[in-house]
């Protein structure tokens, strides 16, 4: 038993504990030992519900004789990229130099000093042409390390200095992008939708897999984009009902699977991902689809829900059944079929910016459903995420398992996350105790010299000037720029002040070209951008949450729509929310007020004169 790993608060890791492979957890210890060996460090980058990670755990880690020549020849690292976002990012721009097919598991080949010289993904333990054998792999790079040292090491220095140059020519600010360019985006999205089957093709070949690009929709949906290309939201519209009339869709427990292997949305590959599920909740509740809203959600809740309130990461496509393991047949059963089977695992880490996400978009699920108990676990997650992944100091950590901290250190996906959630649960539920927070988060982040999470990110990454370079492009959620971005607009936009309203313009500056030549890529931050492009709608009711003025009001599209009472709205105005300074119910009336930029026409108290 490996108790480097045994003792990890990452599920990944503790699976290959009982490798051969005398497996370091991430960290400065291996790179030490690298040096003092002289051997060459192997970097293997996974997640616990990767498929192909499970593949190659079995033919390859679990093997004596590889294990072998892995630990004879290398210092072995193994990285749950969920875990350590930052690392798997950095190294995912470096091997993009020896692969155009990236993905995961991710083999990195290093120096001592971190310098990246080989890379690549899965390997089997036999021979595949055109995939050499892993072993094959392995000989041929201890082959270099040992013959052509020289080649290697300047192979090594070349990659991280072309690196530092590409980032540091994409840093470079741009103009904020007026609606014009922003539209222009938003069209080139339009033009690359699947016509057919919905989503959005990856070339002239429609090539696959399909994935739900869930931050490139929520830009089509945005309120600035609907009327200047009114198409932006049919097709984010059409994709969402092609996924949920596919395979993708799980009717029987909710929610959605990672991606298709085919362009019909069918032939899936069988994880859940909290991500995902989020972000469809969202997508789902703009297209006016509130039953697609509602799995997703349920699915957050009934499955992914762990007794400590927060959300596990994601659910394994891989179940057991008859004694073999089986992707995605746990899947395959009705509800009754199910009812006799182990569900697949979860990977039960508690990830602070994924749980952010969730946290949101339950929220304003079960504002708009009319589903308290969605509220009531978004209120259940930020309170458990509180208090076990935000430390004494005040500062996050990225994740934790069982109520147990991980080592690794917050990014800025995790405060722009969290923070983004707790701002919309307090719109929610009407409390600034949560704003409060959010806002404590996001200015935890800013300082003088610019936007970074505190402690600087990841020790050896920065150390060894491995730092991520450039602009981040989404995955399956916002890079983490645009992620606190958004944190940063949802607070402006509560009237926490105009600084944060300049921190997300600084965001989106210095990402906008690549944003605007690759919208596919960077919908979050052009989701932002399109916020900041046009005043924003703010409309606030004071009264009864379960009134008619209430109900109209958290139905118009407005950018922010909160209902409390008159004590909540003082509270919010003594916090520093200045939108809901002098929001009062005179006479005891609901009364609401519709703002444009914090300038709100007359006060109304009737439903329709509010629509009018």
């Amino acid at each position: 038993m490996n108790q480097r790993l045994a003792e990890s608060s990452s599920p990944y890791l503790r699976a290959h504990a009982d490798n051969p492979v005398a497996w370091y957890p991430w960290g400065p210890e291996a790179f030490a030992e690298a040096a003092r060996r002289n051997v060459p460090v192997m970097v293997s980058i996974g997640y616990a519900t990767c498929h192909w990670c499970h593949v190659m755990a079995r033919e390859s880690f679990s093997d004596a004789a590889t294990a072998a020549v892995i630990n004879d020849g290398y210092v072995a690292v193994k990285v749950d990229r969920e875990e350590h976002p930052d690392v798997d990012a950095a190294y995912l721009e470096a091997a993009s130099a020896f692969t155009p097919h990236l993905g995961w598991p991710l083999t990195v080949f290093t120096t001592p000093e971190g310098r990246v010289f080989y890379a690549g993904t899965y390997w089997p333990n036999e021979p595949r042409p055109p995939l050499p054998a892993f072993r094959e792999v392995l000989g041929a790079v201890s082959e270099a390390w040992t013959d052509r040292r020289d080649e290697v090491e300047r192979t090594g220095a070349a990659l991280r200095d072309a690196l530092a140059a590409a980032g540091a020519a994409s840093a470079a600010a741009s103009d904020l992008p007026d609606l014009d360019r922003i539209a222009e985006a938003a069209r080139s999205l339009v033009a690359r939708e699947d016509r057919e089957f919905g989503g959005f093709a990856a070339g002239a070949a429609l090539a696959t897999p399909k994935f739900p690009s869930v931050p490139a929709l929520r830009f089509l949906q945005a309120r600035a984009v609907r009327p200047i290309v009114p198409e932006a939201a049919a097709v984010a519209r059409r994709a969402l009902s092609a996924m949920v009339g596919s395979d993708l869709h799980d009717p029987v427990e909710g929610g959605f699977f990672r991606y298709a292997t085919r362009r019909d949305w069918n032939v899936p590959h069988y994880e859940r991902m909290l991500t995902d599920n989020a972000g469809l909740i969202d997508v789902a509740l703009a297209a006016g689809d509130d039953q697609a809203a509602m799995d997703a959600a349920r699915f957050l809740v009934d499955v992914l829900q762990q007794p400590s309130g927060g959300f596990a990461a994601a659910q394994d496509s891989e179940s057991v059944i008859d004694g073999e393991r089986s992707e995605g047949g746990y899947y395959d059963r009705d509800a009754e079929g199910r009812a006799t089977l182990q569900p697949p695992a979860l990977d039960g880490k508690v990830v602070t910016g994924w749980n952010g996400y969730a946290i949101g978009a339950l929220a304003w699920a079960g504002t708009a459903l009319g589903e308290p108990r969605f509220i009531e676990a978004a209120r259940w997650a930020a309170d458990a995420v509180l208090e076990t992944n935000l430390t004494e100091d005040a500062t996050l950590r990225r994740a934790s398992l069982d109520e147990v901290v991980s080592r690794a250190p917050a990014t800025l996906e995790d405060y722009g996350g969290l923070a983004q959630g707790l701002a919309r649960l307090a719109a929610a539920t009407g409390e600034p105790a949560y704003a409060r927070t959010a806002r404590g988060l996001v200015d935890a982040c800013l300082r003088p010299e610019g936007i970074g999470v505190p402690g600087g990110g990841d020790p050896v990454l920065t150390a060894q000037g491995m730092a991520v370079q450039g602009a981040q492009s989404d995955g399956a959620s916002p890079s983490p720029t645009a992620a606190f971005a958004g944190a940063c607009v949802a607070l402006w936009q509560l009237g926490a002040g105009e600084r944060y309203r300049d921190a997300a313009a600084a965001v989106v500056r210095s990402g906008a070209e690549a944003a605007l030549e690759q919208p596919i890529a960077h919908g979050a931050l052009l989701d932002v951008a399109a916020q900041l492009a046009e005043p924003p709608r703010q409309v606030v009711v004071v009264g009864d949450r379960e009134g008619a003025l209430a109900a109209a009001a958290l139905r118009l599209p407005a950018d922010v729509a909160v209902v409390v009472s008159a004590g909540q709205a003082a509270a919010f105005a003594d916090a520093g929310f200045t939108l809901f300074e002098g929001k009062t119910a005179p006479g005891g009336v609901d009364t609401a007020y519709d703002c444009e930029a914090f300038v709100c026409r007359l006060p109304v108290t009737d439903p329709a004169a509010l629509h009018a």
